[in-house]
């Protein structure tokens, strides 16, 4: 048995940060699946509770909230009766809040798509907050009751509803419909027009698919347990907000919120663990 150093360990969250599978960084780094697979849980975990204790009093001013659906084991229409009311099996959604100004996840939240979940991720999300903030989800009903719980009158939030067209092509199926307007709702407060859109955090939507494997559609590539697909988002969140330089920006969200002073490194992350370093066996390559 190898101890792994930092350095070591941060190969490995370099490749799962990078989009790379369990199996493929067991290829590349040459440590062995159970090994990686206790990194990931080491660190995903060491990431959600820095990512808990660090996202306060946020000096955010316009927020933009959306939801990016997954599946963990199987989806819902193919799950198989003796499954049916597991919990962590079937359809998942990941909540996602981001600052439309320095590119900030503040928030996120794994869990179902009932209002249950949209309550428990917009209460998070408001205590995270230092002051009075402009809010814009789509036009999912839940986030109403939601937002009205967890801010009462001290927000100014709307909705931006689009309005799809018939799709009929059979070959373009997988693609979404065609959007041939939007509706700007005023919900509560006065929120500024030109700032009511969900246009950044649909891209941060992406964002999450590109770098996360479990994300990745028409494949094999979903979680297998729920845990491990929490440990991979926080490791993604974390890796996002504080070592990926974004492109317009110049520096990396977490810079740009005040929150940290440079750009971390993925060894940064791998030292975040305060447990020892984890036991891991070297691969057999030959």
């Amino acid at each position: 048995m190898n101890r792994l150093n930092i350095e070591e360990r941060a190969r490995i969250v370099s490749c799962l940060a990078e989009g790379c599978s369990l199996r493929s960084t067991v290829r590349l780094t040459g440590f062995s699946r159970k090994g990686v697979s206790r990194v990931l849980a080491d660190i995903g975990k060491a990431c959600a509770a820095y990512h808990d204790k660090v996202m306060r009093k946020l000096p955010c001013k316009v927020i933009q909230v959306d939801e990016v659906w997954s599946f963990i084991y199987c989806k819902h229409a193919n799950m198989p009766d003796h499954l049916k009311g597991v919990d962590g099996i079937g359809d998942t959604w990941t909540w996602i809040a981001l600052d439309a100004d320095t590119k900030l996840v503040p928030a996120w939240f794994v869990g179902d798509r009932s209002l249950a979940s949209a309550k428990l991720f917009v209460s998070d999300l408001a205590d995270r907050l230092a002051s009075r903030v402009q809010l814009t989800s789509d036009g999912y009903r839940p986030y109403l009751e939601a937002v009205e719980d967890a801010f009462g009158s001290e927000i100014d939030y709307a909705m931006l509803v689009k309005l799809f067209g018939h799709q009929q092509d059979f070959e373009n199926r997988y693609s979404p419909p065609k959007c041939i307007g939007v509706r700007r709702r005023r919900i509560k407060g006065k929120p500024d027009r030109k700032f009511i859109s969900t246009s950044f955090v649909e891209r941060q939507n992406m964002t999450v698919r590109m770098s996360n494997r479990r994300f990745t559609r028409l494949t094999n590539a979903f979680s297998k347990t729920l845990e491990n697909h929490k440990h991979a988002l926080a490791i993604h969140f974390m890796h996002y907000n504080f070592c990926r330089i974004h492109q317009t920006l110049r520096v990396t969200p977490a810079m740009e919120a005040g929150i940290s002073n440079h750009v971390w490194s993925v060894e940064e992350i791998a030292a975040l663990t305060t447990s020892a370093p984890a036991q891991m066996k070297r691969a057999n390559c030959e």
